[in-house]
């Protein structure tokens, strides 16, 4: 019995750990503030990060494969700038949406190529896609661009009640990335992608000679990431009604961030999405004490999350070292 807890908390350690902070983390500022205390204030947090979730969870994907995409935020605001562009010149959002998801996967799916057939670093491949999409947003528009469309700004304003919560709401782009996260775990757990995505990140040369198909799941992993930045920046566009090439900038260090911070290990083959949800709701936390607290600047919030994402990395080399004692005796 001692064995299974022991064998449990080695591989469940770091995901436990983020969720006992955020939870101790948000009770102490329902203390501090008592307006958090409110359910409505609770839900915002995933009105408020529904974008940097969507992106968290590609990361984690990525990460897991012991890769990184540099990519992801560029590609949000190239999305939030074509989507509000092509909406102004009246092509129906209906026609929009499942383009820009394609214009994602294509461009994760191509940055996959380049990394593993061509064998350049990700590092570098993913920092020029992230450049490249930031040029092709000022390149369609300088300036911020207004979504007047008015099915879009329906599908924007549409709220979900909360049940048993009276008047407590999300919009339902907040259930859209609810509902990707759920994919998400069980395209993780469940799937054989998945399981070769983590085969991959513990040992890549194991993997080939398990017969694994690497380079096809190392570009599936990249192409899945597009996808989840593309669905980010419909998001982002519908909680702004706009679209602008400066949007979400360094979001891509949040995400890797949320990821770090719930749990998955920068080396890869090990992490999962349920820990990527609570680092992201702990980066929102900080956001919305900030936001009560009302007299500290925002760079709070990167000092905030930079002293924690070290915490935590921390706390995983530890789980780590006692992971590798245990295995030894």
């Amino acid at each position: 019995m001692w064995n299974r807890t022991k064998l449990f908390l080695l591989n469940n350690g770091p995901l436990l750990f983020t969720i006992i902070i955020f939870t101790i983390g948000y009770f102490i500022s329902g203390q501090l503030y008592p307006a958090m205390q409110k359910p409505q204030v609770f839900f915002n947090l995933f009105v408020n990060n529904a974008s940097l979730l969507l992106l968290s969870i590609g990361m984690t994907f990525v990460v897991i494969s012991n890769g990184i995409d540099l990519s992801v935020a560029g590609m949000l605001a190239l999305t939030t700038v074509a989507t509000a562009t092509l909406l102004n010149l009246g092509v129906s959002p209906y026609i929009i949406m499942p383009l820009m998801i394609l214009m994602g996967i294509a461009f994760g799916a191509l940055q996959g190529f380049i990394i593993y057939k061509l064998k350049v670093e990700a590092f570098v491949v993913t920092l020029m896609g992230m450049f490249f999409c930031r040029g092709m947003a000022y390149i369609i528009s300088l300036t911020s661009v207004t979504i007047t469309d008015p099915v879009y700004k329906a599908l924007a304003f549409q709220k979900v009640l909360i049940p048993g919560l009276g008047k407590t709401y999300v919009y339902l782009y907040s259930i859209v990335a609810l509902v990707m996260f759920l994919i998400a775990i069980y395209i993780a757990k469940y799937t054989r992608f998945g399981r070769t995505m983590y085969a991959i990140g513990n040992n890549e040369q194991s993997a080939r000679l398990m017969g694994l198909p690497v380079e096809r799941t190392r570009i599936m992993v990249y192409a899945f990431s597009g996808f989840c930045s593309a669905l980010g920046g419909i998001v982002f566009s519908m909680a702004l009604l706009s679209g602008y090439g400066q949007y979400a900038f360094a979001m891509e260090m949040d995400a890797i961030a949320s990821v770090v911070m719930g749990g998955t290990v920068l080396t890869g083959g090990m992490g999962n999405v349920i820990g990527t949800l609570f680092g992201v709701l702990i980066e929102g936390t900080i956001i919305s004490v900030l936001q009560f607290n009302g007299t500290l600047s925002s760079w709070w919030t990167r000092i905030g999350v930079g002293v924690l994402t070290l915490f935590f990395i921390g706390i995983q080399m530890v789980f780590q070292q006692m992971g590798k004692k245990s295995s030894s005796s």
